[in-house]
């Protein structure tokens, strides 16, 4: 059973789509949980945003919201806990479920290099 169940089950009282949790205790993450869910539009966005926040602030946590202007992505820092609203294009551009579930035998994911040096 989900940690992070009031945190869930509040995201889908508001209608949040394609709901994933993906524990990351093993893979050398930043957090311990991604909590990952799609919105319909800017406004579906912010209110998956603010029920978040509150649900994670009433367990105790501090939470730090990043890309708040953004309209693809906007991501909710708690901790052991981190949760990314996407648009529908955001989800497909990012694809962090790829990411973070890569088989290693039979996938590879190519990450651009943003840095601007060469290698």
């Amino acid at each position: 059973m989900s940690n992070f169940k009031n945190l869930i089950d509040a995201l889908e009282s508001k209608s949040g789509e394609n709901i994933t949790e993906l524990d990351l205790k093993d893979k050398g993450a930043l957090a311990d949980t991604f909590i990952l869910v799609t919105g319909n539009s800017e406004t579906h966005m912010k209110t998956l945003a603010e029920t978040a926040e509150e649900v994670l602030e009433k367990s105790g946590r501090k939470c730090r919201l990043e890309g708040e202007n953004s309209i693809r992505w906007r991501l909710i820092d708690a901790g052991d806990v981190v949760v990314h609203i996407f648009s529908h294009k955001g989800r497909e551009f990012y694809r962090l479920e790829k990411l973070w579930n890569i088989d290693d035998e039979n996938e590879n994911i190519n990450i651009p290099d943003i840095s601007g040096e060469k290698a």
